[in-house]
This record gives structure tokens, sequence and C-alpha cells, in this order.
């Protein structure tokens, strides 16, 4: 889908959230390599950035332009970048994991943010925070407390689009989960079956995702100006399996 929607909308870069790429769960170098050569200028993470094979070595190459959310204690790798879109324009991309519902502990992403721009500051109006989190009331809070200081707030995690994309009074577009890249016929991206099974019998095994038929593609195509966000379109797409 990045050909038709980078003729279509001729965007300037393009981010996407990695952490699931290797095999459904994990990032790795091959995977990034792959999204690299599609089009993807930077690379953003979850809770599951620290998996798959040679993490840390990629999360810590500072030629290639990717983060993991900053409020994980200890973690190898940036939790916010300068990306150089021209030599007058540049991008500050901040990643962060939320509290709310996660099976780890994680310290305040509210509190992060302040440092993260308390740090950057002046550096550039243009500034995209991937917030990877699970409640909704949370993600939303957090696109509050931004407005008037960031441009976007875009959600990740929860796999399934949310029907809310908006700008908010101050001027910072906001979606709460731009939802899933994977198998349309799918429990958020593994095996349906298996899925089912697991909530009826309790068993916590993993569950493979799913490789075969329609694929689902979520994005957001975002417009600024002056470092606000003046345009947001959620965009999501059903390929059939013959044409992946």
């Amino acid at each position: 889908m990045l050909p038709v929607w980078r003729e279509k909308f001729s965007p300037d870069i393009i981010i996407a959230n990695a952490e699931n790429i290797a095999h459904g769960k994990g990032i790795g170098l091959k995977q990034i390599t792959e999204l690299r050569e599609a089009g993807v200028n930077i690379f953003t993470g979850g809770n599951h950035s620290l998996e798959g094979k040679g993490a840390a070595q990629i999360l810590d190459d500072e030629t290639t332009p990717i983060t993991r959310p900053a409020n994980i204690a200890g973690a190898p790798g940036r939790g916010a970048l300068i990306y150089e879109i021209t030599p007058s324009m540049k991008l500050l991309v901040i990643n962060l994991i939320g509290q709310v519902f996660m099976k780890q502990e994680y310290s305040s992403p509210f509190e992060m943010v302040d440092k993260i721009l308390d740090k950057y500051q002046n550096i550039t109006p243009n500034i995209i925070l991937d917030w990877h989190a699970d409640a909704t009331s949370e993600k939303t809070v957090m696109g509050w407390h931004l407005d008037g200081r960031i441009s976007l707030v875009y959600g990740t995690h929860t796999h399934v689009p949310s029907a809310d994309a908006k700008i908010l009074p101050k001027g910072a577009g906001y979606i709460t989960d731009v939802g899933m890249t994977g198998g349309y016929n799918s429990v958020i991206g593994v095996d349906p079956i298996q899925a089912v099974e697991r909530f009826l019998t309790k068993n916590k095994k993993s569950i493979p995702p799913v490789e075969i038929g329609p694929v689902e593609v979520n994005a957001v195509f975002v417009e600024l100006a002056g470092g606000k966000t003046v345009d947001i379109k959620h965009l999501r797409e059903i390929v059939p399996e013959d044409k992946i």
C-alpha cells in the first residue's frame, strides 16, 4: 500500500511502528531493512521492541532512525529522536508507553514527555508522539495534556483502529489508535481459532500470526503547518490475498 499512498498523498516522511514485525513479535534487522527499502523513514516501538534477535543492537544503532518507549527504564536505544526532513525542516519523534492494563510497570509517561519537551525545546515546532497504550482514557488524557504543545498524538498497541481522528482545540492532531497491519480474518493479527480456544481453556500458549487470506493496512495521513495539524485522515485498506 505504501506506493499507492505515496502517489496519492506525496508524504514528506513515513513513520511505522515496528514492534511486531518479526513474525508478530519483536523487531529484526531483515524486516527493518525491507521496510526501509519500501519507503519507511522512521521506526517507533512499544512493549515488544526489546524482543527479537539483535533487538538491542538495532535500537542502539544511531544510523537507524528507530525509537522505543522513552519511559522503559534501562532499555537500549532512545525514546526520542530528531529527524531532518530537509535542511530547514526538522521533526521531533517521541515514543511513550502507557501504564494502565500493562503487564510490566513503567515510569510515568506524562512526566517523561514533559522532560523530553524541555530538553528539545526551540529545536522544531514539528513534534509527533507514538503513544503506545491500552486504555482509551489514558490515551485521550495524553492528547489533551499535549494539545498546544506538540503537533500530533497517535495511538498504537490495541491493533484495532479507532474512529476518532480529529484536531484538538489548540492544534494537536489526535487519534486513539491507528490500527494494525495484519491478517483481516484474525483476532488482532493472530489465528482466531486458537484465540477462541485460549479464552475457553485459559491456556496461555502463544498464538501464531495469520499468514493467509486478506490483509488490512491501517495508517493516518497528517498535514502539519506551523507545528499544528491542519488535516488528519485515517486510511484503511483491505488487500485481497491474490494482491499480496
